[in-house]
């Protein structure tokens, strides 16, 4: 009898402790989170993206430091060039291939979330894409290429102002300007003339539906060398675009 209350108050004990390391479990969280917070981007620095192409990127200077830690050169290749100085078919290809809700959603495609965690608990890793258009030029822009929590968080936010400060057609032409197609290739206008010499003006609905197929993995993959991943890649991408009118 005399070791009932004793254990009681033990156990009351250990509830307390238990729900005190949950409290400062949460109160770190939400102070980190307010750390995170005031480290994104502001409104005014998006806005200037209306006007201005950054002259470089996260992903850029983390291209160019990984190489310096290799002890290589490191060559970056990339030409601005307008929205309109690029082949519709480029423009239908990649929206098809990345996002195909690209002007119904508000940044974040939540179908594709949705679908993207069933499939990742399944997996039991991360083994399906649901970055959104946007999502990737935030990333590209702002952000590392790690998959972390904090960082996808991140990436969600500034892709919501993104959306709020810019025009959908001037997403795209940043996208397209600034995302990585190599080895020290960014942007349209270098890829294709990299790898089909010629103007992105100019690129035919295949020629489009290769560059768009090794978006994912842009280091790995070329457009212009033929294997099976491009060629499964690039049917998927034209028949979406058939489906489509395109």
């Amino acid at each position: 009898m005399n070791g009932l209350p004793l254990k009681n108050i033990l156990s009351k004990s250990w509830q307390l402790i238990k729900a005190h390391k949950l409290l400062t479990v949460i109160i770190l969280l939400l102070f980190y989170g307010i750390i995170e917070y005031f480290r994104l981007p502001d409104r005014e620095e998006i806005r200037g993206l209306k006007k201005q192409t950054p002259k470089t990127t996260a992903l850029m200077e983390a291209r160019r430091e990984a190489a310096v830690d290799d002890g290589k050169k490191y060559f970056l290749r990339q030409q601005t060039i307008p929205l309109g100085q690029m082949s519709i078919h480029l423009k239908h290809a990649v929206i098809a291939a990345e996002d195909g809700a690209f002007y119904q959603h508000e940044g974040i495609d939540w179908y594709e979330v949705k679908e993207s965690l069933k499939k990742d608990i399944k997996k039991g890793r991360f083994a399906r894409g649901a970055s959104t258009i946007t999502q990737q030029l935030a990333k590209n822009i702002y952000l590392s290429t790690s998959k972390n929590p904090v960082r996808k968080i991140k990436e969600v936010f500034i892709a919501w102002m993104i959306e709020d400060e810019l025009s959908k057609s001037r997403i795209l032409e940043l996208y397209l300007n600034l995302i990585e197609w190599g080895n020290g290739i960014f942007g349209i206008e270098a890829a294709s003339q990299v790898y089909f010499g010629k103007h992105a003006s100019d690129l035919s609905r295949e020629e489009a539906a290769s560059l768009a197929a090794v978006i994912p993995s842009p280091l790995k993959h070329k457009p212009n060398i033929e294997n099976r991943y491009l060629k499964y890649r690039r049917k998927i991408i034209l028949a979406r675009m058939a489906a489509r009118g395109w």
